[in-house]
């Protein structure tokens, strides 16, 4: 089922200091929504509120009509998917037996262990491509590797959205390119993904909609195309840079300037 998730005038904090000021934002359906900010900007503070870890000072997150706060967890978890950054594992844990536990929001007293959970586990294996990992063990495995492996359990979650934290930190580029290749194809089957990244080049290369974050307010939303400009860039990180349209889909690409060109301008007093 398809489902916008509406984030409305969000504010956060952590130890009573604030770290989100009055958010407003509107996840579709069917699209990759990637948000980009400086570190300590809020990205994963607001990611986190967006899937009940993190709960908000005032503001609310509506998914399909409800409010995401006051469902209940195993309501929420089937509506929703998040994927941290640095997850966790029991230790010797296979990988089928980890893809399992995203079918945990469907069990219960009453419904036990079914056809329809083996069935979306394989799916979930094989649309990340590590259904020939099903019987080895996690921590056997490359970056890459286990980082399909983590998708395909959120996957096996069968829901609506996906929120991912830095899903290609610590990979090298060619895995970098594989997981948002196969997250953008998720997108594409109808699913709405949600995901935090640092490197603003992959950011508006696979962003629907792009939404730069700084101080904990977003500063601006749209696709790559329409708000990625130096001036942005340097709004978000104090940075001087051309952007230039990549070869055959003119897509965004930020080059940071010159050195020549960048003292220059901390030399103007």
């Amino acid at each position: 089922m398809k489902q916008s998730l509406i984030v409305k005038g969000l504010h956060a904090s952590h130890q009573k200091i604030p770290v989100l000021h009055g958010v407003d934002l509107t996840i579709e359906p069917g699209r990759v929504t990637v948000i980009v900010g400086p570190n300590g900007c809020g990205k994963s503070t607001l990611l986190r509120c967006m899937a009940r870890l993190h709960k908000p000072v005032l503001g609310s997150v509506h998914l399909g009509g409800e409010d995401l706060w006051r469902l209940r967890p195993q309501q929420a978890a089937r509506r929703l998917a998040m994927l941290p950054q640095t997850p966790q594992a029991p230790e010797g844990i296979t990988v089928g037996g980890l893809v399992r536990y995203g079918r945990h929001p469907h069990q219960g007293l009453l419904q036990q262990w079914s056809a329809a959970d083996e069935q979306a586990v394989r799916a979930a294996l094989q649309a990340t491509d590590v259904l020939q990992l099903a019987d080895r063990r996690l921590d056997q495995l490359s970056g890459g590797q286990r980082q399909r492996c983590w998708l395909a359990m959120v996957l096996a979650q069968e829901t609506p959205l996906l929120l991912l934290d830095e899903p290609t930190s610590m990979l090298d580029l060619g895995h970098q390119v594989d997981v948002l290749n196969r997250v953008q194809a998720l997108a594409a089957a109808g699913r709405g993904v949600v995901i935090v990244l640092h490197d603003l080049v992959a950011a508006a290369r696979y962003a629907d909609t792009l939404v730069a974050m700084r101080d904990g307010r977003v500063l601006a939303t749209g696709t790559p195309r329409q708000i990625v400009t130096p001036a942005l860039v340097r709004q978000l990180y104090d940075l001087e840079v051309d952007v230039l349209a990549a070869p055959g889909d003119g897509a965004p690409v930020v080059v940071p300037a010159s050195a020549r060109r960048a003292n220059r301008r901390l030399t103007i007093v």
